[in-house]
């Protein structure tokens, strides 16, 4: 390597040693200087490690290639190709086995002197070395040497000859080799092909080689420009990379006819490319006056069907050193890590690290690789944040069957854990929503515009009442005392019906709603409901039994003796006291029940913009004691905010309408919750609730969730539930069975108008209308194709195919009056085209992996990777 850049070669079995070549030779110890001090004489090689020299050999001038005895003993042989041919052993370092002194020094000399340019070991019979020389004449370019030539039949006597007149020493030459290839033609690179020991990829002048030295006058060749550097993949020994130029082609040895990949060209000559020795399918390629290294991962995405596919190429490029490198190993043991060498002979060891590819499964798993190692995510015990994510609560709503319950729809926020007060709020709308439409649709003399208010919410409910409400006053119950509030018409009873307050009639009695309300243990709730409805000896009551309950508060009795203690007197001392106290409750329903108590008359502020108060609560207060106007005022500013925040109390006002979806798109941008939001809008009434891009952007998303929870069920349970709400949902059928020969629908034209006037029934077998068949098409009356083990016509149903369980086919097809039963159905392989009736392929392939068809070898159950897909559903604790 005289008057060229310097090489560079990692010791095979010793990882932490490696030569630099050059003029001379030189062997370095690597060392980690991670817990020391670098030594005086060292060589920084990165932050970490540092390189020691401990040998320099000068004997061998006019190198031009290396290459490292692979065996281990003896340890620090070398074999160097020099500029006249010779191919010369030489030692870095004193080796004291006596077996291997004789090998120091041997040269191995061809016939006529010319450039020795590569230098490979077999890497199966350690003794084999290939060399690689320029073209003379008729001469042979490919020489394979013994270098223990007592062991080769063919040697000849070695001769003592002196290396030049001013020398003394002596040495062994060399001058038959056992194996001559390659004649007339020049050899640019060479590689032993692992697989076998006896078969050598060349890359000669203008061709690829493969010598198969069983037979050397036979060779295996391709035309190509790319004919330096080859190299084998370690990890896939039909893979081989060459260069030429700028441009790195990939051979695959089974289909050598041509290239399967050329990289992408490089503006500058390439001097080097390698594959990594630890890392699959990783090639390395360095060009010309570069700092930059270029890898390329090479991954293969399988198929099932076994179709040709071209690797997926990931490019990339490190930057090792600032100065341009002259050449670069891969470290043999150490993953990723090589060590480059610059012009200069400055040295540098360097890591290339992985991407890291991260990966989040749909159940919240989050796990990364780098390298060979897989890293998981875990949440530590305490960490709560699980159970609080979206995703997670959704899952485990599907689960519980959430939002599948139609009967009792409050219900529904039982399911989802009746943690959440908005979500009870809402079901709690829809259930009212749906009993009071149930009703009227019932009740045939009841007006028929009434539906489509209670689809539309108590904002257009209010909206239609303006002007058509008076106030009057009413006595309060238990005191002599009277108070004004509205009389309530038709559209406010109907808001008090959805906000649940009473039940349908004319008859405002809340006195089951109170009932109701006791039983759940909501005291201070049903106090304050009884208060609104003017019926102070009820709340009082209802707060001692609070207080005398097993979970009740003692403090309820104080709130009740300062209840029974109501004066109307505004300058009382009582009111004085109770205005400036009532901020100090904890409990929101006794505040407004003492803000109500010490309120003028037409101003109830502080009760009305009580958040903590239930929206349905402070809803049906408003339509007790406000005026048309001011009702009015404050629903519109309710609903207003309700849908800005995305509060789901705020379907109350808005219904499910446009408004309500716009609440809902408010609700899903802050929680994400589109399982809530597609099972609310599939109650609807309004057609164009459900035909609006949101609504079906949810429920898509949803039932895209599902199928990647694989909760296949679940999401066949919601396309139900969604076809039996929305008609028009329901989803054509999109998989039919046609004929080979007219291209019909056999199915399809089975169940429509028969065909010149024959039903369906008459193809079936005589007699017996459960086992119809139809044996050919009905439109082009050729024979449909045949099962694969029955042999018989396909519609046949599977009990009348000879050989079956008569018994159990007869009850099955008599418990189940359908024609196309799934023992019956067509199944076939996607690859071979070969099939039959479903009830017998599934019998086959329960203990068979290959096709039935005899003369078939198609694997048809392992390529079903689907099939063994198991729904999660059916894997919960």
């Amino acid at each position: 390597m005289s008057g060229t850049k310097p090489d560079i070669l990692w010791a095979p079995h010793q990882v932490d040693r490696f030569v630099v070549c050059d003029s001379e030779l030189s062997l370095y110890h690597v060392e980690s200087t991670v817990n020391s001090e670098l030594k005086a004489g060292s060589l920084r090689l990165s932050e970490d490690s540092a390189a020691t020299l401990l040998s320099i050999n000068s004997d061998t001038p006019y190198m031009k290639c290396v290459a490292w005895y692979l065996n281990y003993d003896p340890e620090c042989l070398l074999a160097v190709g020099q500029a006249n041919g010779r191919v010369v052993l030489t030692s870095l370092g004193q080796d004291h086995n006596s077996k291997f002194k004789d090998l120091i020094g041997k040269e191995f000399v061809p016939k006529h002197a010319r450039q020795c340019n590569t230098l490979a070991w077999n890497p199966l019979d350690s003794n084999w070395l290939a060399a690689g020389l320029d073209k003379h004449r008729a001469d042979f370019s490919v020489l394979i040497w013994d270098i223990c030539s007592k062991y080769t039949p063919d040697i000849v006597p070695m001769e003592k000859v002196k290396l030049s007149a001013g020398e003394t020493e002596t040495t062994l030459l060399v001058t038959k080799p056992l194996y001559e290839l390659g004649q007339n033609d020049a050899c640019l690179s060479l590689c032993w092909l692992p697989r076998d020991q006896k078969l050598l990829l060349a890359g000669m002048h203008r061709n690829l080689a493969i010598f198969d030295l069983r037979n050397t006058s036979q060779k295996m060749f391709v035309n190509t420009k790319a004919v330096q550097g080859v190299t084998v993949d370690p990890y896939f020994h039909d893979r081989v990379a060459s260069f030429y130029e700028g441009q790195v082609a990939i051979w695959d040895l089974r289909k050598f006819e041509k290239p399967v990949l050329t990289l992408t060209e490089q503006p500058k000559p390439l001097t080097k490319v390698a594959w990594c020795p630890t890392r699959t399918g990783l090639l390395a390629t360095l060009t010309r006056d570069s700092n930059i290294i270029r890898l390329y991962d090479m991954q293969h995405t399988p198929t099932p069907i076994g179709d040709e596919t071209e690797p997926t190429i990931i490019e990339r490029s490190v930057q090792p050193c600032d100065n341009y490198i002259a050449s670069f190993a891969w470290h043999p043991t150490s993953q990723n890590r090589m060590i480059v060498v610059t012009p200069n002979r400055t040295m540098s060891d360097f890591t290339v690290f992985e991407r890291i590819s991260l990966a989040w499964s749909p159940i919240t798993s989050l796990m990364w690789a780098c390298g060979r190692h897989l890293y998981e995510c875990t949440e530590e015990e305490n960490d709560n944040s699980l159970e609080k994510d979206i995703a997670t609560k959704m899952r485990l709503r599907a689960l519980s069957r959430y939002g599948l319950d139609t009967e009792q729809v409050w219900r529904n926020h039982i399911l989802a854990g009746n943690e959440d007060p908005q979500l009870k709020s809402l079901w709690y709308t829809l259930h009212y929503i749906l009993c009071i439409q149930y009703t009227e649709d019932m009740d045939q003399k009841s007006p028929g515009n009434k539906g489509s208010l209670v689809y539309a919410g108590i904002k257009s409910i209010v909206k239609s009442s303006l002007g058509m409400v008076e106030s009057s006053r009413h006595n309060w119950s238990g005191l002599d005392k009277q108070s004004d509030t509205q009389n309530l018409n038709e559209e406010r009873i109907l808001a008090l019906q959805l906000c649940g307050w009473i039940k349908k009639g004319t008859d405002v009695d809340v006195g089951p709603f109170l009932n109701s309300l006791v039983q759940e243990g909501e005291w201070e709730r049903a106090a304050a409901v009884a208060l609104f409805n003017l019926d102070i000896r009820r709340a009082i009551q209802i707060l001692n039994e609070g207080a005398s309950s097993e979970k009740g508060d003692l403090n309820l009795n104080v709130v009740a003796m300062a209840l029974s203690g109501y004066t109307d007197e505004k300058n009382s001392l009582w009111r004085e006291m109770c205005s400036t106290l009532r901020l100090q409750l904890n409990n929101p329903y006794l505040c407004v029940m003492f803000a109500f108590l010490t309120s003028e008359t037409g101003s109830y502020d502080g009760v009305l913009y009580e958040n903590k108060v239930a929206v349905r609560d402070r809803v049906a207060f408003a339509c007790k004691f406000l005026s048309d106007t001011q009702l009015n005022r404050y629903i519109e500013k309710l609903t207003n905010e309700m849908k800005e925040a995305g509060n789901l109390e705020g379907i109350l006002l808005t219904g499910l309408t446009k408004d309500g979806v716009d609440l809902m798109e408010s609700y899903v941008d802050r929680t994400g919750d589109v399982q809530t939001a597609s099972y609310c809008m599939l109650q609807g009434s309004p057609l164009d609730v459900l035909k609006d891009e949101r609504v079906q952007y949810w429920i898509e998303n949803y039932r895209n969730l599902l199928d990647a929870w694989r909760f296949w069920h679940k999401r066949a349970e919601f396309d139900i539930h969604r076809s039996k709400l929305d008609p028009s949902s329901k989803p054509l059928a999109q998989v039919f069975v046609s004929c080979n020969f007219c291209g019909k629908s056999i199915s399809y034209s089975c169940s429509t108008v028969p065909h010149q006037g024959r039903g369906f029934s008459q193809y079936g077998v005589s007699g017996s209308p459960t086992k119809s068949k139809v044996t050919s098409c009905p439109g082009c009356r050729k024979p449909l194709p045949r099962c694969a083990l029955c042999l018989i016509n396909m519609g046949t149903p599977v009990s009348s195919c000879p050989g079956g369980t008569k018994s159990d086919e007869k009850v099955d097809l008599s418990k189940d009056k359908k024609l196309a039963q799934f023992n019956n159905w067509f199944t076939w392989c996607h690859n071979c085209r070969h099939g039959g009736h479903a009830g017998h392929m599934l019998s086959w392939f329960r203990d068979h992996a290959e096709c039935p068809v005899s003369a078939c070898t198609c694997k048809c159950m392992q390529l079903d990777t689907t099939g063994n897909l198991v729904p999660a559903e059916a894997v919960q604790p």
